[in-house]
């Protein structure tokens, strides 16, 4: 294998699907098909809720924000790989794979921070009803994106100087359809196991503190849910289910990945994974939060004019 330093290097070659031969054809229009949906998914859900007054709440106002990350995410990625599906040298610029690399653990945290902060309106919403507007004032919903956003970027540069200060002097063939952390710092010639604990701790700090919150939260909602009538108990434990969805999807497949302290033990079914987490969650999100919420449902319907407006 070629060597070669690392002022050398001015791009990598993405080999995560250079095996698949004519299969590539077929990932790249069931990826775009995917792309497409989630972007036109997302888009309807942030039109919705700006123009419908009824969804101008604290917990709409986050998947607001959630569908405009996820739609920032997916363009970090998939318009990349879907390319690179149909070209003979899929390859990123240096500066192309720090810009990818750092958007996409920028959003990915914010996104983790973000679903943490739903599931506390929840709990709010569901545990303390009688003082959810005080509590979740429109000042608080706007201090907790920005504390998201802040966190996730701030974690996103820490990793990307880990990342990138290490030399490549090996080869610069990025096992993966994009520039993801294992990956790239794989293939450093010097130790990277200092920078790599760092970063597993990074990963612990965005993945597990988030979920044992949330999980917390959740063992109060569950137990005040119990005690409310019949037909309220089952709407809020609809709008809980499919927090919970989302949480188990989003953090268990980042955490197969992420929750590990060495990036050796990186295999080739990661790919299979990133994928989940990369095109398919995206997707997800919107059609398990919203699309499936029948205030959601009713007030598209209200801003297509097949249903009289209210109010």
């Amino acid at each position: 294998m070629k060597r070669q330093n690392q002022s050398m290097i001015t791009e990598f070659i993405l080999i995560g699907f250079s095996n698949l031969g004519d299969l590539q054809i077929l990932l790249f229009f069931i990826f775009l098909l995917v792309y497409l949906t989630t972007l036109t998914a997302n888009a309807t859900i942030m039109t919705v809720i700006h123009l419908d007054r009824a969804l101008h709440t604290p917990m709409y106002f986050f998947l607001f924000v959630l569908s405009c990350s996820e739609t920032c995410y997916t363009l970090v990625i998939v318009p990349k790989m879907l390319t690179n599906l149909l070209s003979t040298a899929p390859t990123i610029s240096l500066s192309g794979c720090v810009a990818q690399l750092y958007f996409f653990v920028g959003l990915a945290c914010t996104n983790c921070f973000l679903i943490a902060v739903m599931g506390y309106d929840r709990y709010v919403a569901i545990c303390n009803p009688l003082n959810y507007t005080l509590i979740v004032s429109r000042a608080t919903c706007t201090q907790l994106v920005l504390a998201s956003s802040f966190c996730g970027f701030l974690i996103s540069a820490v990793v990307n100087v880990l990342v990138f200060s290490v030399p490549f002097c090996s080869s610069n063939q990025i096992n993966h359809f994009f520039c993801d952390i294992s990956p790239v710092i794989k293939l450093g010639c010097t130790d990277t196991n200092l920078k790599e604990m760092v970063i597993f701790f990074l990963s612990i700090l965005v993945l597990l503190v988030p979920l044992v919150l949330i999980f917390i939260s959740y063992v109060f909602i569950v137990s005040t849910i119990l005690k409310i009538s019949s037909v309220e108990g089952q709407k809020a434990f609809a709008t809980c289910a499919s927090h919970l969805t989302v949480v188990f999807v989003h953090y268990g497949c980042a955490s197969i990945i992420y929750l590990r302290p060495k990036s050796k033990s990186a295999s080739d079914k990661d790919q299979l994974v990133a994928v989940t987490y990369t095109v398919v969650t995206p997707l997800l999100n919107p059609l398990v939060y919203s699309l499936r919420n029948k205030e959601v449902k009713t007030a598209l319907k209200r801003v297509l004019g097949i249903e009289k407006k209210i109010g």
